[in-house]
């Protein structure tokens, strides 16, 4: 990664992320302040929820024209109210969620054989199918490459072993990963 956030950062990014959710509950505008020193860069992000460890709604975006305090808080609320796999989080849920934020490099054109695990997501793209995978996601589930990018391939509603087809595109990414109790997750 070509960029570090100082855990000051980190815990804004956070809190930012956890009142935009609960101003859309609410009905609130909670000011976060002035962010910290070093949050002045524009880049993509994913925010996850999880609710009693499991997965609770995620959703985030590539783009590198937003600056990351507003991608966070728009993510934020996107993963708790818009993903279409959950309904919206409710107040009791809110209470008992922990966030999850990866700030995310650019995408760089990939190889299959170019992926490392544990360092690389994978964004696979074939027609007008789509799939993505954050790094993480092949760590916590202990897979080794091939199975990351099966797995990639699935989640974008292809044929497991489509990254081998001449049409299919595959682009890798990094990204800084931290949460909830977790920020030792993440590099100082």
């Amino acid at each position: 990664m070509g960029f570090k956030i100082s855990r000051e950062g980190k815990l804004f990014l956070l809190k930012t992320a956890r009142n935009s959710i609960k101003d859309k509950l609410y009905g609130t505008a909670t000011d976060c302040g002035e962010a910290p020193e070093g949050l002045d860069f524009m880049s993509g992000c994913f925010v996850t929820i999880h609710l009693r460890k499991r997965l609770r709604g995620c959703i985030g975006n590539f783009r590198d024209d937003i600056g990351i305090v507003e991608n966070v808080k728009d993510m934020a609320r996107q993963a708790a109210f818009a993903d279409p796999r959950f309904g919206p989080v409710s107040k009791d849920e809110f209470a008992m969620c922990e966030l999850e934020i990866s700030v995310l490099s650019p995408m760089i054109p990939a190889d299959a054989e170019e992926i490392t695990v544990g360092r690389d997501g994978i964004y696979i793209i074939k027609g007008y199918n789509r799939g993505v995978l954050l790094p993480q996601v092949a760590q916590e589930h202990y897979w080794d490459r091939e199975t990351f990018l099966e797995q990639t391939c699935v989640k974008a509603g292809l044929p497991q072993d489509a990254y081998k087809d001449k049409d299919t595109t595959i682009f890798r990414f990094e990204a800084l990963v931290f949460g909830d109790g977790n920020l030792y997750r993440s590099e100082e």
